[in-house]
């Protein structure tokens, strides 16, 4: 009988032969264990939470605008985002659109039950301010607003023989819509320590994305 087709085993080199099965042992830890893989999801479910929550805390947060007060340059249904940084560690400046938690003084005076509000800073703490018909005066001098706004702007703010003085610490508010919004000249001041961040983007539609 032909032994022509059969293979002598001593004949295959070492480094060429494969192993018919891999060894209990290793098998069991090759395969991965489903609690194992459990166990990472949820971890890694617990820090995307435990990042987002401290992201809303201490970065930023989103908002979304209820009334006409800032028009032109927000309007109501808006997304916006707010920097909240830049409000504790940075600068607030005229001319900043601001976030802040309402004083129980704005459900009395405007009959508006939102916790929080967005107006623009006119006067910064020690400022003096007063308005004669549209136009705005800081310290005495007429206030530049480069800003879009819309007039008239009553009721006035203060008078030139009674202007209003802005005590340390605090600000004065303005609606961008000077009309119709309800804001420092109902009901005073806002303390820094209520200010929630500077509005940065417009988010939502995605038709108005951008800076504000």
């Amino acid at each position: 009988m032909s032994d022509e087709g059969v293979l002598d085993p001593s004949t295959i080199p070492l480094e060429a032969a494969e192993p018919l099965a891999t060894p209990w042992g290793e098998a069991e830890r090759a395969r991965p264990r489903p609690r194992r893989r459990v166990r990472s999801w949820v971890l890694l479910l617990i820090a995307v939470a435990v990042g987002s929550v401290l992201v809303r805390a201490y970065v930023v947060q989103t908002f979304y605008i209820p009334s006409g007060s800032m028009e032109p340059t927000l309007w109501p249904g808006q997304g916006i985002v707010v920097d909240k940084l830049a409000a504790e560690f940075g600068t607030i400046h005229t001319g900043d659109v601001i976030v802040f938690r309402a004083s129980p003084a704005v459900a009395q005076e405007c009959a508006e039950a939102t916790p929080d509000l967005v107006k623009r800073v006119i006067g910064l703490p020690g400022q003096t301010l007063y308005s004669e018909g549209n136009t705005i005066y800081v310290n005495y001098r007429p206030l530049a607003q480069p800003w879009p706004h819309s007039g008239p702007l009553e009721p006035a703010i203060g008078a030139p023989q009674s202007p209003i003085v802005v005590p340390p610490g605090q600000y004065f508010v303005l609606g961008d819509n000077e009309p119709t919004s309800c804001d420092s000249r109902y009901w005073g001041f806002v303390p820094r320590s209520a200010i929630i961040g500077k509005v940065a983007w417009r988010v939502w539609p995605l038709s108005a994305i951008g800076g504000v």
